[in-house]
């Protein structure tokens, strides 16, 4: 009798564990959201993927960062989890709970992007090429190593690339981000990319960058798939 019921509480035991270690956790995966449907049918929709948004306070913080889109839109991956808006804490080295050196999510949104001026480039000069044009926006040599570590192994199936430069006040016109505190100076960048076997000469585009890193600044950058 002893040895069933030893028997049964082993069972439970590892029973018990099992389910534990099969229930959902946060982690540092992207995490799928619901997908409201707030276009109509008429709407041309396009994703951006992976912004990430730099938060630099001049001292320690709490923070609740809230994204919405006046013309429609949705998260759909996040790390953190965004439910209905990141509450962090972010240290002025930019260290976000302990735990993120910034805030992901990727979303849906109608296109209404510009593809008018830009730059095409040859893939094997895509990195110097980025390298270059995101420290004239104004990022830093740790933000835009993130864009080269996680796009460049990416962007190797054409011969060349056109890039669509999204800068501050176009994004603002579809993303919006609003901060409990507001930082003092705000870069936003996303790239519109397109490849192509063939050069394609496309008008370049003038740089008008006015960014300064001081005070509480945010940056964030991010891309368009074509």
């Amino acid at each position: 009798m002893k040895k069933n019921i030893s028997t049964i509480t082993l069972l439970f035991a590892i029973t018990s564990l099992f389910i534990v270690l099969c229930l959902p956790f946060h982690s540092c995966e992207p995490v799928d959201e619901d997908i409201p449907d707030t276009f109509n049918t008429d709407t041309t929709i396009i994703g951006v993927y992976k912004p990430n948004i730099y938060i630099y306070p001049e001292k320690t913080i709490f923070l609740k960062v809230n994204i919405s889109f006046p013309k429609g839109g949705s998260i759909f991956k996040s790390i953190p989890i965004y439910n209905n808006g990141w509450n962090v804490q972010v240290d002025p080295s930019g260290r976000i709970d302990n735990a993120y050196d910034y805030l992901f999510y990727e979303s849906y949104q109608p296109d209404e992007w510009q593809y008018k001026t830009g730059w095409s480039i040859e893939r094997d000069s895509l990195q110097s090429f980025f390298q270059y044009n995101m420290s004239v926006y104004g990022f830093s040599i740790n933000e835009i190593k993130d864009f080269i570590d996680y796009w460049i192994p990416r962007l190797n199936t054409y011969n060349y690339f056109l890039i669509y430069p999204q800068e501050k006040k176009l994004i603002e016109n579809l993303i919006q981000i609003k901060f409990s505190h507001t930082p003092l100076n705000i870069q936003r960048l996303f790239y519109a990319i397109k490849g192509t076997n063939n050069f394609v000469k496309i008008d370049a585009h003038k740089i008008e960058n006015k960014f300064q890193r001081d005070g509480f600044h945010v940056t964030e950058w991010g891309v368009i798939l074509k």
